[in-house]
């Protein structure tokens, strides 16, 4: 005789009991693609993208046209070289614009305690840095890129100077996107590491121009050799170089900016997927 309380096996149909709830949604794997689609979202509906990008073109297009007209104004003559170099003012200036927007990508959400929320919808971490990474590096190379390109043609219209080779704009184009958004990950990186905004800031800001500054205040002459290097591989000569100005005629030329960038930026984002998967949120 079955016991009155006796618990009875549940039937089952299509794979759920019968009699229970089946959602009409289909349910699936998120894969890394849901999460650029997330990190997408989230880039472009902040106030700080906007600003900090906005500012960027302002700055590389603003201050390429008044150099631009300042030249223009002057009595010296272009002559046998190119305006394109012209523009290396604007980008250096926005550079500091891409590296904020790199920091808060990633450490505002520390800061809000967002970062909570999103490893609870994604836990894989590496799949979440990855998609910021990648949304953040394709967002700021195409920006750049096509902020480059308008400068460089306003600046060849407004000054006669040679005619750039197809190589020269494709490096004071590409070249300069590359570059910018390789800075701006390696910003990414960072500030994952620092998980504080404000720090990891004024680090990259440190990394820009400190090399730069140490080496024009080095006066000893048996520091000739580390005076030299910290010129050639300095961020603002660095930019330089892919505008073919060099601020010593000697080190990185052609496109080694953009491999030398990619090599640094690849170490720093190793690191901080490591520590991002080791330590707590």
């Amino acid at each position: 005789m079955t016991a009155p309380y006796e618990q009875q096996a549940p039937i089952w149909q299509g794979g759920q009991p019968l009699g229970s709830y089946v959602s009409p949604i289909p349910v699936r794997r998120a894969t890394l693609g849901d999460a650029v689609a997330s990190e997408w979202t989230k880039i472009r509906s902040v106030r700080s993208t906007m600003w900090t990008l906005g500012v960027m073109v302002v700055l590389m297009v603003g201050v390429g046209v008044l150099v631009a007209w300042g030249v223009s104004l002057s009595e010296a003559a272009l002559g046998a070289d190119s305006a394109l170099p012209l523009g290396f003012f604007g980008v250096l200036l926005g550079s500091i614009c891409v590296i904020t927007l790199g920091v808060l990508t990633i450490a505002s959400e520390y800061g809000t305690g967002m970062i909570r929320t999103t490893l609870t919808a994604c836990p894989s971490r590496g799949r979440v840095l990855a998609a910021k990474s990648i949304v953040f590096f394709l967002l700021v190379l195409t920006i750049t890129t096509v902020t480059a390109a308008l400068v460089g043609a306003i600046q060849v219209a407004m000054l006669d100077g040679r005619a750039a080779t197809g190589q020269e704009w494709v490096r004071a184009t590409l070249g300069v996107g590359l570059f910018m958004a390789l800075l701006g990950l390696l910003s990414l990186a960072v500030g994952s590491l620092i998980r504080h905004s404000a720090g990891a800031i004024t680090l990259m800001i440190g990394v820009v121009l400190l090399p730069l500054v140490m080496a024009m205040f080095m006066f000893s002459s048996s520091l000739v050799d580390v005076q030299e290097a910290l010129f050639e591989y300095s961020i603002p000569s660095q930019i330089s170089v892919l505008y073919d100005v060099s601020m010593t005629g000697s080190g990185p030329n052609g496109w080694d900016p953009v491999f030398i960038a990619a090599a640094a930026t690849a170490a720093v984002m190793g690191f901080a997927f490591f520590a991002l998967n080791r330590r707590d949120v």
